[in-house]
């Protein structure tokens, strides 16, 4: 499944950069995210409990920064499980605008689900992906704005 969007934030590249590398503050803003455990700079684990339709899932799933070029771009890498489920997904960001703000960022991911999560079917599946995806981005740019 293929997921992309752009969204406008009220502050400077920097501190939107800085925000969005820091796995906890990013953490902080995911539906169902239990927990972060930062491994090392680009590297971080987390554990989130996944709901979609009558199926709920807790998966661990170990991240990566496979790309960074601040502040511009990075691509992140995730794989993770659950019992009888899978996901992996590379995530690309970019950041444009003036320095001081306003900033844009450009998003996209590709993501595969296998095992008893991907038997819900697609349609669900995008549904409510596309829905957490607007709740994070939505908490992100709150943060943001609010100083």
């Amino acid at each position: 499944m293929q997921f992309s969007g752009t969204l406008e934030i009220a502050s400077s590249r920097d501190r939107v950069w800085a925000f969005l590398m820091d796995p906890n503050r990013v953490g902080s803003c995911g539906p169902g995210v239990e927990s972060i455990d930062v491994v090392d700079a680009d590297h971080f684990k987390a554990k989130a409990k996944i709901g979609v339709g009558f199926i709920s899932a807790r998966f661990t799933v170990d991240m990566s920064i496979a790309e960074r070029t601040e502040p511009d771009h990075a691509q992140i890498k995730a794989h993770g499980q659950a019992p009888g489920s899978a996901v992996d997904a590379t995530a690309d960001m970019s950041l444009s605008g003036p320095a001081e703000g306003p900033t844009a960022m450009a998003w996209s991911a590709d993501v595969h689900i296998a095992g008893t999560l991907a038997s819900v079917g697609a349609r669900m599946i995008e549904g409510t992906a596309n829905k957490m995806i607007g709740q994070t981005f939505d908490c992100i740019r709150a943060k943001l704005e609010a100083g």
